[in-house]
């Protein structure tokens, strides 16, 4: 039993028989459901887990989520503070209940909806709707100050910490960062993919340089420390990145993703006239939810240095965790050249992005 009051189901899944072990999982958490009956659909877009969606075909509107975690992304994911996280974001409204957990995943609701694309994610009606719910998850307040070691130990109202407790998370993305470097593979079993690692992906030393760089270019910012979705990717409808960020790194993450993934396409990258149309909406949701005062130009600029800026740190952090998942994930995805792609883009944007200047 976990400590929220979840179950805990001593059961081992495996993507190779999910069909039976998903069974095994629902005859606990919906044992009315006839065995034979159960329809199964497995969700291809994730990079990082195997989803499958289970439901009775006459009755569609009870759908499960299974979720077995990704072969070696507990290197990568801390599972306790996943669950914690999932708790606080279902209370609020933010994710579907959760129903048990398992030796190596959780199973949950699952909200009807259709994923984002490269073209919706542009919508400016879309737009709005993104920057809503993204200050609704801002806004969540933690238990206790004690269940997010990494980062702050004390959860607060998401995108909303001021003053005394915007604490140095420069220092968390680097310890984080840093932990994974440590976790880089030095040989890929698969030629391809070594020959793009030795080629394309420069030596650790340099690696952890760059990461000097971004950890220094985010000192100074004054930005918000917010609960952070942390991986809005387009077609994303898992949540195991929730943790305390900077504001503006979880929405720089988010128009770093307007690339999309299966063909990246970073001349899709949100220009400057979008970018402060998008985070004028966001910070009218914001303040109205504080009760602050109206959005000023200024408040917009300083959002937009800082988010940009954060976008950069944002490419590096998602190529090292890539560099990782090539080693270990059983996805089928190319995750070492999508490595290689996002390093290139942190280059091609560095000195635009880190030369930003805050409004005086």
């Amino acid at each position: 039993m976990f400590s929220s009051g979840i179950r805990k189901l001593e059961i081992s899944a495996s993507e190779l028989s999910f069909e039976n072990d998903s069974k095994k999982i629902l005859k606990d958490i919906r044992p009315n459901w006839d065995a034979d009956k159960i329809c199964f659909k497995v969700f291809t877009d994730g990079l990082s887990n195997k989803l499958i969606g289970c439901y009775l075909e006459d009755d569609r509107n009870d759908v499960v989520l299974v979720r077995i975690n990704g072969s070696g992304s507990e290197i990568v994911i801390n599972r306790e503070e996943e669950l914690e996280a999932f708790g606080l974001l279902s209370a609020a409204g933010c994710a579907p209940p959760l129903y048990c957990t398992f030796n190596n995943g959780m199973a949950y609701g699952f909200f009807p909806g259709v994923p984002l694309d490269v073209e919706t994610v542009r919508e400016p009606k879309i737009q709005r709707l993104i920057a809503k719910e993204l200050v609704k998850i801002h806004k969540i307040k933690g238990p206790s100050p004690s269940f997010l070691r990494l980062i702050a130990k004390e959860l607060v109202k998401i995108h909303k910490i001021k003053g005394p407790s915007q604490v140095p998370l420069k220092s968390e993305y680097k310890e984080r960062v840093l932990s994974w470097l440590d976790a880089l593979p030095s040989h890929y079993e698969d030629p391809l993919k070594q020959l793009v690692f030795e080629k394309e992906i420069p030596p650790k030393a340099e690696l952890k340089n760059e990461l000097d760089e971004i950890v220094r270019t985010l000192e100074g910012l004054n930005m918000d420390v917010v609960f952070s979705h942390n991986d809005t990717l387009l077609k994303n409808i898992i949540y195991n990145e929730q943790e305390e960020k900077y504001e503006a790194f979880d929405i720089g993450n988010h128009f770093a993703e307007f690339a999309g993934i299966d063909n990246v396409n970073y001349d899709l990258y949100p220009e400057r006239d979008e970018q402060l149309r998008w985070l004028k909406y966001y910070l009218e949701y914001k303040y109205e939810a504080e009760g602050s005062p109206a959005v000023t130009d200024e408040d917009v600029e300083r959002l937009y240095v800082q988010t940009n800026k954060c976008a950069c740190a944002a490419h590096f952090f998602w190529t090292i965790w890539a560099l990782i998942q090539g080693k270990y994930s059983l996805i089928n995805f190319n995750y070492v050249q999508y490595a290689s792609t996002r390093l290139t883009e942190y280059y091609r944007r560095k000195k635009e992005f880190f030369s930003l200047e805050l409004p005086r």
